[in-house]
């Protein structure tokens, strides 16, 4: 099934693309990858097989998507282009209006304060660990005056009032340009931690025993006590274990973060393209060789099977939909890179390049929200219960 932008929904996509090709470009990425002290010699740490994170040192048809709210859907053509996607997931837990110059709204810093168990441990600073990574304030309270994290509280509370497709959109866009900090996190929190919904305050929240962005986080929802740093395998997103216990994943925070796979799937499919058409090789692009056609090919069709999936679970907010879509991204980000990697060979690895670090970031979604081993759970008993 292919879906439509209305002119909305295109205008928001478009307008944070632009806001942060201007903020948040491939030159700002790699200054934020080296400012995370990962240049140089430590740059190649953390990329084995042990996981997502490792112990520190410290650590022994045609379709039209409609929100349910505040009108528009995603009804403007999904382009094929030359998008793509996923592979198989690390298996070791580890650690109203356009964006692009307008304002969206703001959502006001009212709203229930954060106590008790979804308090935070103590200052950011010293929850900060040597060489982690530093959230750009600026960007945030930016993301936050354009609407980012308020997008889904309603206008009668100071947000833009619209709905999950319109936010599929802005996070897909987010996982396109490999953003950092806990987008979803500070999201999910617009209506209830004051500063949240403006940018004003960084919310990180306890996710299946680890917490991402943990030292650089104003408020922290979950109990972090005991909270044991580990190193990432994403030089952008700082990582802690806590031994707190599993509970069940938010079915927003699942799409979102498929949608954010969404976004590294249609990237490195770009990538994979561009490069084979530029690179040649005994007189001839190396895109002509059917080797990197077909793994071009397969980039593109899982990107796309993905993104059906990810719209239409953005409509109809099912359980089973949001898992499905979950596990159809999950796949189309990490093999996607993965072969993109293949079709750019070593220059893939390569510090001016962002593709490893697209196959980075995917690895590391993979274990948000429950990872896919719970969505496929769940999208089984959904179809057991359906077939009783």
């Amino acid at each position: 099934m292919r879906f439509r932008l209305t002119d909305d929904q295109r205008a928001l996509r478009d307008g944070l693309r632009e806001a942060l090709a201007r903020r948040f470009d491939a030159d700002a990425l790699r200054a934020a990858v080296r400012a995370a002290g990962v240049a140089g010699g430590t740059e190649g740490e953390g990329m084995g097989r042990r996981g997502v994170g490792a112990g520190s040192s410290e650590d022994g048809g045609d379709g039209t998507l409609r929100s349910g709210k505040g009108g528009g859907g995603v009804s403007g053509s999904a382009q094929a282009g030359e998008r793509a996607g996923g592979s198989a997931p690390a298996r070791e837990r580890a650690g109203g209006s356009g964006v692009g110059g307008e304002r969206m709204g703001r959502a006001g810093a009212g709203g229930r304060p954060v106590r008790g168990a979804e308090a935070a441990g103590g200052a950011a600073g010293a929850r900060r660990t040597a060489g982690s990574p530093r959230l750009d304030r600026a960007l945030w309270r930016a993301l936050g005056d354009l609407g980012f994290f308020a997008l889904r509280t309603p206008e009668a509370d100071g947000g833009v009032g619209l709905g999950l497709p319109e936010a599929v959109l802005l996070f897909e866009e987010a996982g396109r340009a490999l953003l950092p900090g806990p987008l979803i996190a500070t999201h999910l929190a617009a209506g209830a931690v004051p500063g949240a919904a403006t940018g004003e305050t960084v919310v990180a929240a306890v996710d299946g025993g680890l917490v991402e962005w943990l030292g650089e986080a104003d408020v922290v929802r979950g109990d972090t006590t005991g909270a044991v740093p580990l190193r990432s395998l994403d030089p952008l997103t700082p990582l802690h274990r806590v031994p707190a216990g599993r509970a069940a994943p938010d079915p927003v925070a699942v799409l979102l973060t498929a949608a954010e796979q969404l976004g590294t799937a249609g990237r490195v499919c770009e990538l994979a393209a561009q490069h084979a058409r530029a690179r040649e090789q005994f007189g001839r692009p190396v895109g002509a060789f059917q080797a990197v056609a077909h793994l071009c090919a397969g980039i593109l069709v899982r990107a796309e099977t993905a993104r059906a999936a990810v719209y239409a679970a953005a409509v109809t907010a099912d359980p089973a939909d949001i898992a499905a879509a979950r596990i159809l991204a999950d796949e189309a980000a990490v093999r996607g890179a993965r072969d993109c990697l293949q079709v750019h060979g070593g220059m893939g690895f390569t510090w001016e390049s962002e593709v490893h670090l697209h196959l980075k970031r995917a690895w590391v979604r993979t274990q948000r929200a429950g990872g896919v081993t719970e969505s496929e759970e769940a999208l089984a008993a959904a179809l057991s219960a359906e077939s009783a």
